[in-house]
């Protein structure tokens, strides 16, 4: 029997529920770097298909907004889809669109893969094949674990919800314009080209 060091893991599960180690969901990413993959706190494993094209557009122009408006002020950091941060409770998890103050990473150690940091900032875009029931999960998930900001997109409603640390969800519909608040200062989306 091979070492989880030599033997590559990989992916082939059927709706079945498969927990894993934080250590095997590190090695199983290594091996499987075309897979979108996150891990919830309790362990599970979450595979995610990829982004159809349409969702793949919406997440590249709302991303591209928060870099520009990154660049200018040099306040942090922004992530796409790809990147997975650790959260308090252990999950592993990848916002469509992420945002860190740049001073929550200065210590993150080189090599780490999913450093536990709290985003700042978090969008979730709803795809044709993302139930609400489970992303509404995981903003709340995000809420808990300290994220200042996050924003539920439901294209397929043209509704956003907002969540604030310490605050009720705000549900907004058809807002044409979404404002960065404190967390992103002088942050505007618009949101023409997500509906």
């Amino acid at each position: 029997m091979q070492s989880l060091e030599t033997k590559p893991l990989l992916l082939d599960v059927q709706s079945i529920t498969l927990r894993i180690t934080h250590e095997e969901f590190e090695k199983l990413c290594q091996d499987n770097p075309d897979r979108s993959l996150e891990l919830t706190a309790s362990g599970e494993l979450i595979v995610m298909a990829p982004a159809g094209w349409e969702s793949s557009e919406r997440n590249l122009s709302l991303g591209t907004d928060l870099e520009i408006w990154n660049r200018q002020t040099k306040l942090g950091r922004a992530f796409d889809s790809s990147g997975g941060f650790t959260l308090p409770n252990g999950a592993v998890r990848s916002p469509d669109v992420t945002w860190i103050e740049k001073s929550k990473l200065a210590n993150v150690p080189a090599g780490v893969k999913f450093p536990q940091v709290i985003p700042d900032f978090v969008i979730e875009l709803r795809s044709d094949t993302d139930r609400m029931p489970k992303l509404r999960e995981k903003m709340e998930e995000y809420q808990a674990a300290g994220v200042r900001l996050g924003w539920l997109i439901d294209p397929q409603k043209q509704q956003v919800e907002i969540y604030r640390l310490g605050q009720d969800v705000e549900v907004l519909q058809s807002p044409t314009i979404l404002d960065g608040e404190g967390v992103l200062p002088g942050l505007t989306i618009d949101l023409g080209s997500i509906w």
